[in-house]
């Protein structure tokens, strides 16, 4: 009877000592997932930036019939709804400040002659943009396309008898206030400090409805995701 009992506290010792070494290898041997990418960019959001602007035109000045100036600086305000991912539509106003030359040294004069004159060059356009958010990291490249009006801007002359003049008769440059049409395109890079604020730098070509009007326009500024 002793050896029956003996027999069967030994098999039950070792049926436990099998079962613990079984269960601690499998404890051992299970992998720990890495945690997962962290998310910059949202599949839906509301963007907000401001940018600083630089514009320049893609004539020479004397050509061109807008600006009537090489360059010109500004700012600009930026509103888009991203619904999905990957893309979202919007609305995009610029302002600049563009410094129309004196036109004297090739035989031409500006009416009225002053020493500062200068007009304010703006924009509102419509945009559908298209953004490539890079997996796991902060970088998103995008491009974009727009379509509106410009304002503020236009040249143009006339001639009128001046008996001092070597012919008598000299061309005279003046500003107008035209509103036309506006197609742009651009592309350019968003990075994220956190999943709510990024730097925006991007570039744009404009088409302006005539001839010799159309500028680049380069933007660097802050966007705040919502």
């Amino acid at each position: 009877m002793k050896k029956l009992a003996l027999s069967l506290c030994a098999a039950v010792a070792l049926s436990s000592a099998a079962f613990a070494g079984s269960e601690t290898y499998s404890k051992e041997s299970k992998s720990v997932a890495p945690p997962p990418c962290p998310e910059w960019y949202a599949d839906r959001e509301f963007n907000l930036s401001l940018s600083g602007v630089y514009a320049f035109t893609g004539s020479d000045w004397r050509d061109d019939t807008y600006f009537a100036a090489d360059h010109a600086w500004g700012g600009a305000l930026d509103a888009k709804l991203f619904v999905h991912r990957y893309f979202g539509f919007g609305v995009q106003g610029f302002i600049t400040r563009a410094d129309t030359r004196e036109i004297g040294d090739n035989g031409f004069v500006r009416f009225p002659l002053t020493n500062d004159d200068t007009h304010a060059v703006g924009g509102v356009l419509g945009t559908f943009t298209l953004r490539l958010p890079i997996s796991c990291s902060r970088f998103a490249p995008y491009v974009w396309l727009g379509g509106g009006g410009i304002f503020g801007g236009g040249r143009d002359h006339d001639f009128f008898l001046d008996p001092n003049q070597p012919l008598g008769i000299v061309r005279r440059e003046f500003d107008r206030s035209d509103s036309r049409a506006l197609g742009q395109v651009g592309g350019g890079f968003e990075v994220r400090f956190t999943p709510h604020i990024g730097l925006l730098n991007d570039f744009s070509w404009n088409v302006v409805s005539g001839a010799n009007n159309n500028f680049g326009m380069a933007r660097t500024g802050i966007n705040f995701a919502f």
